[in-house]
């Protein structure tokens, strides 16, 4: 209803309430519109409304899945959590349940398989025997969950080894295998079906670009709705790059993944190595690793079932491209009309450049003056911003002609011609452009006008309305001088927020009222003036009051002889004294 009220041929004026003859002319419109399966624009819309409201990136389907799983298993998680088992019968009961919930939560084998059922009770029983129930019920609810989903990983990573060993496992789907062929496969897909979008919007340009030049050509291929096929085709080869970015990103990881699983798996060996008694702390996180790494490839087994239903169900919308024009008819209509590729368009440009001297009010992009080049936001898809709205026509656009930035928006072009005639009027050719996709609704998706037709916005953008792109980064040298203080100050400095201080102030002033200062000059003070004398200091003089004097005192020397006696029976002794005099000393 929105795409018939705006095209311009069918005269309704959006801004007025519609007569009961308006609304009766509309709904005539629309349902001609939507009866009309010969036309290709119609099957772009609908490609556009299954792709908004089917697809969803890695992020959001996984965290869905998630979600879901966790919905599943929420009765059965409730049940064991809420549980308050006394004799030894519901205990058992409790177990055979958690041993449920680690066979649901994994994936792995069917549950009515009683040779899954036992394997899985085995591996449980290694880590969490029945002898801890009772340990296992006393604690809270949420602490209950928690050592539930680890008991599960637990289980998962010990099943995995027991496979790798061949010790069980056998119900275990080979999903690194699926996954290494099932991807290449895909991918080839996808590549095919761009391969074939490639051809038939090489050969719809070409066609168009003859009825241009030729008014014969014109007359005869006017009846044939060539632009429509040609969005419809460029829609088509969008979508499918979106699919094969994915299923590459998906490749990348199942292959780190598979890197990182041997490693882990080839570790576990190591550490267990038929050992009787292993410390937990060393295998349980190995456990645990291989776990989280199955899930893993079990997330990219489920996208890549996604992005393959995408695919083959995007394929009925283009259908349509070989009823209107089967290869015979192509073919015939190509006669004498040479067919370029995207990739020959773009080399043919290679050596020219826009002169950014010839444009004084424009600001102009090029790759070695800008930052993130390569992911700048380009308007319109990167088709040309002119052949839009001038021609009709979706040409790639040459970035390294020239980025023209216009209001903070970039625009490329095929050729440097449709950039200098872009360039003199921007907003003349970007309303074109408006007026274009108003005739073909299919246009505002394809070239991302969603934000000159806002209430036209898909379900898909409205919900990551907060996404930010990159912007441009020019590098270029610059300086610039800052004044220190640009405005006045504004700092009131006689502000006081303490009244006791405001009432010293008071007080100050109250009494400096009854005080005077009086001043006078005496005959003897007038004309004096000051005189200065110089002095010598004093100086540190000393003198010795007192002399220290010493002698030396003579020792003593005395002699006796004769006190051994001798012949004579008397003894005599003599005393001889040898001490010197004190004078002689």
């Amino acid at each position: 209803v929105k795409a018939v009220g705006l095209d311009p041929r069918n005269d309704f004026n959006v801004d007025q309430i519609l007569t009961k003859t308006d609304a009766q002319n509309l709904i005539q419109l629309c349902v001609t519109r939507l009866l009309d399966t010969a036309n290709p624009s119609l099957s772009t819309i609908k490609m556009q409304v299954y792709f908004d409201m089917n697809y969803a990136n890695r992020a959001e389907l996984l965290s869905e899945q998630h979600r879901l799983l966790e919905g599943r298993l929420a009765p059965v998680v409730r049940d064991i959590t809420d549980s308050r088992p006394r004799v030894q019968e519901e205990m058992e009961n409790v177990y055979r349940k958690i041993v449920s919930y680690m066979l649901l939560s994994s994936g792995l084998g069917s549950p009515t398989d009683i040779e899954v059922v036992r394997e899985v009770t085995a591996a449980l029983q290694s880590v969490f025997p029945q002898t801890e129930m009772m340990t296992f019920i006393s604690l809270s609810k949420k602490n209950k969950e928690q050592q539930l989903k680890n008991l599960a990983m637990l289980v998962t990573g010990i099943r995995l080894y027991n496979k790798e060993c061949r010790k069980g496992g056998s119900s275990i789907d080979d999903l690194p295998a699926i996954l290494n062929e099932a991807i290449p496969s895909a991918t080839r897909t996808v590549d095919e079906g761009l391969n074939t979008c490639h051809t038939l919007a090489h050969r719809y340009t070409a066609l168009l670009e003859s009825m241009q030049e030729d008014q014969h050509r014109y007359t005869q291929l006017s009846s044939f709705k060539l632009k429509e096929a040609l969005f419809n085709v460029r829609q088509y080869e969008a979508f499918l790059c979106i699919l094969l970015s994915d299923a590459i990103t998906s490749a990348q990881e199942v292959e780190k993944m598979n890197v990182r699983f041997a490693a882990t798996m080839e570790q576990l060996k190591n550490t267990v190595q038929n050992k009787v008694s292993i410390d937990t702390k060393e295998v349980f996180p190995l456990f645990v690793a291989l776990s989280n790494l199955w899930t893993g490839f079990q997330d990219e087994i489920l996208l890549l079932s996604f992005l393959t239903n995408i695919a083959n169900n995007l394929q009925q919308f283009s259908e349509i491209q070989s009823q209107l024009f089967p290869e015979e008819v192509l073919t015939s209509l190509l006669e004498g009309v040479t067919v370029k590729s995207d990739e020959e368009r773009i080399r043919e440009t290679m050596g020219t450049r826009v002169n950014v001297s010839d444009f004084k009010n424009q600001e102009w992009l090029f790759p070695e003056t800008t930052d993130n080049f390569d992911q700048l936001l380009i308007q319109y898809h990167g088709f040309c911003a002119h052949a839009i709205g001038v021609k009709g026509l979706t040409l790639p656009g040459n970035p390294a002609i020239g980025i023209l930035k216009h209001k903070e928006r970039c625009y490329v072009f095929s050729s440097k011609e449709a950039a200098y005639i872009f360039a003199q009027d921007p907003d003349k050719f970007i309303q074109l452009n408006v007026e274009k996709a108003k005739e073909h609704a299919e246009l505002i998706q394809l070239l991302e006008l969603h934000y000159q037709f806002e209430y036209l916005a898909p379900y898909a953008q409205a919900r990551n309305a907060g996404k930010c792109f990159m912007k441009p980064t020019t590098k270029c040298d610059s300086s610039t001088q800052t004044d220190t203080h640009i405005l006045p100050p504004t700092i009131v400095t006689s502000y006081e927020w303490n009244e006791w201080e405001l009432r010293r102030k008071a007080i100050k002033l109250a009494n400096l009222r009854r005080k005077l200062t009086r001043a006078m000059q005496t005959d003897f003070s007038h004309m004096r003036r000051e005189n200065s004398t110089q002095v010598y200091l004093p100086k540190d003089v000393s003198t010795q009051t007192k002399r220290d004097n010493s002698s030396s005192v003579p020792r003593p020397q005395t002699f006796l002889e004769g006190l051994r006696g001798g012949s004579s029976p008397t003894t005599h002794m003599v005393k001889v004294d040898l001490t010197r005099a004190v004078d002689e000393t």
